[in-house]
């Protein structure tokens, strides 16, 4: 029995409500359960200096947890004047994840910059923060299109990211905070809405994982970035 009382295949509830705050391009608040993202898209009509006279466009992330999103209060990482290595690994998977479902040639040279901030943690933020930034992405790529700004659609796919893992010897989908510390293997599968695979992080504690249990958690993934697919759609409608 999982801690939550779902079944083994169970997603934790889904809902992404969009528009939540005023000036972004693009934004949303998602839940996973206890895990709640505020994701927001900016769009400059500008690219780093690396990409200048390319024709191409640039998608990028940044990503931060509230001092209290935790149950322990946790210190600003701007008080103490830098990132963690996991805040800079994050956001860097965040925008690499974006990017794989954009075809950079039709944004042209323009850049958009999706902020997720995590305001409560219950496991499963960086998959929830990657998913709820494709919604804030494809509503501010939406106003470029509205606006004739660009005339095709960049964005090629559905992006969404879940959690797998084995808990207590069995494998099972959307780890929370009570499975992930627990866990004995815990990974995080990025994927597009047609089953491609862009990222998997994927390890063992204390114990190593078999090939079966790998395509079990795969399989488990298939499912639940399916589930987030249709929530990202219903959520862009």
């Amino acid at each position: 029995m999982r801690p939550s009382g779902r079944e083994l295949n169970q997603m934790r509830p889904i809902e992404i409500e969009v528009g939540f705050t005023k000036h972004a391009e693009g934004c949303c608040l998602i839940k996973v359960g206890d895990t709640h993202v505020l994701c927001t898209a900016s769009l400059e009509e500008r690219v780093p200096p690396f990409l200048r006279n390319t024709g191409l466009g640039w998608v990028t992330a940044e990503y931060g947890m509230l001092p209290r999103a935790t149950n322990t209060r946790m210190r600003r990482e701007a008080a103490s004047g830098k990132q963690s290595g996991r805040t800079q690994e994050i956001q860097r998977l965040i925008g690499r994840s974006l990017r794989a479902g954009v075809d950079r040639n039709a944004l042209g040279e323009r850049q958009i910059t999706v902020d997720c901030d995590v305001i409560q943690a219950d496991g499963g933020t960086r998959c929830a923060a990657i998913t709820g930034a494709w919604v804030a992405l494809r509503l501010a790529v939406n106003k470029l299109m509205k606006a004739g700004d660009i005339v095709t659609d960049p964005i090629t796919d559905h992006v969404a990211a879940v959690s797998c893992g084995v808990y207590a010897g069995q494998s099972v989908l959307d780890l929370d905070y009570a499975e992930d510390s627990q866990a004995g293997t815990d990974g995080n599968f990025v994927m597009t809405g047609d089953s491609g695979l862009i990222e998997i992080q994927a390890s063992a504690e204390g114990a190593t994982f078999s090939k079966t249990q790998f395509a079990e958690l795969m399989a488990l993934a298939e499912q639940g970035v399916a589930d987030l697919v249709t929530a990202q759609k219903i959520a862009t409608s």
